[in-house]
């Protein structure tokens, strides 16, 4: 299973990729080694399942340096670049006549950081907080929560994190309109909003208790219906086996795996081939 084809990973990772000053000391060119990650992303197998003798073409990596590469390579952030790097030299493939902004609670199976148990779920989850474009195309992601926690926990901390991803890829958010749930009804977060000059279309929460519709914030429904396409988005995330399910008991590998995910559907995006 070829997730992205050598010359997209070379063109379009590769360059992007901050190796740092050791840099990765590999025997196999890394493009191989981007290859069985994808794949591991893709599957959702376990580490020590990879086909290794269908990615390598000369020399070999056991299973154990593939994860090593990819564990190091959290650690000194080299997938957390890719990402804003990415973005930052595309923007033209971007919609940002509106954004969306979702949460979404994920089973954990082996503990680890940030799980919590979610009674809705009726399971122990992780919680994290995604931005997306008028298209449905995922761009930030914030730092995942326990699952007992809801969307607005922690939101201005988290709403800052979702921003600057942006903010360091160049994307002006200035003008921006944002629909939100009900779930995500609060003056903190439209004050959040209103300090980055986004333009909040959050659908009001009449749990919140405003008595008088006059109080009540600007809401424009036609364009809060577009918010639909996130809930689409969370469908093309789930697409990757390894996202569907929480393994990693790290919240960086973890983080860094939805970032891979986010880069393979934006680059299906802009190199699918013109309709005839």
């Amino acid at each position: 299973m070829e997730i992205l084809s050598k010359d997209m990973i070379e063109r379009w990772i590769l360059p992007h990729l901050s190796l740092g000053k050791r840099g990765f000391d590999s025997k196999v060119p890394i493009y191989e080694i981007v290859m069985l990650i994808l794949y591991k992303l893709k599957t959702g197998c376990q580490w020590r399942l990879l086909p290794i003798k269908q990615f390598f073409e000369q020399q070999r990596l056991s299973w154990q340096g593939v994860y090593y590469h990819y564990n190091r390579g959290c650690k000194v952030g080299c997938w957390k670049q890719v990402w804003p790097n990415l973005l930052a030299h595309h923007h033209a493939y971007l919609d940002l006549s509106s954004a969306q902004v979702d949460g979404s609670h994920t089973p954990a199976k082996n503990g680890g950081e940030a799980i919590g148990y979610q009674g809705r779920k009726a399971a122990r989850t992780t919680n994290s907080l995604f931005l997306s474009d008028n298209q449905g195309l995922m761009l930030a992601m914030a730092t995942p929560q326990e699952g007992n926690h809801h969307d607005l926990f922690d939101i201005q901390t988290l709403f800052k994190e979702l921003t600057e991803l942006l903010e360091q890829a160049g994307i002006d958010l200035r003008g921006v309109f944002l629909n939100a749930d009900p779930g995500f009804d609060s003056q903190t977060l439209r004050d959040c909003c209103a300090q980055k000059q986004i333009q909040a279309n959050i659908k009001t929460n009449p749990r919140n208790g405003q008595e008088d519709k006059e109080d009540y914030p600007y809401f424009d429904e036609e364009l809060y219906k577009r918010r639909v396409v996130i809930e689409r988005s969370n469908a093309w995330l789930d697409s990757f086996k390894a996202l569907l399910v929480r393994f990693e008991t790290l919240i960086i590998t973890w983080v860094s795996f939805h970032l891979l995910a986010f880069v393979v559907l934006f680059l299906r995006k802009i190199n699918k081939p013109p309709k005839v």
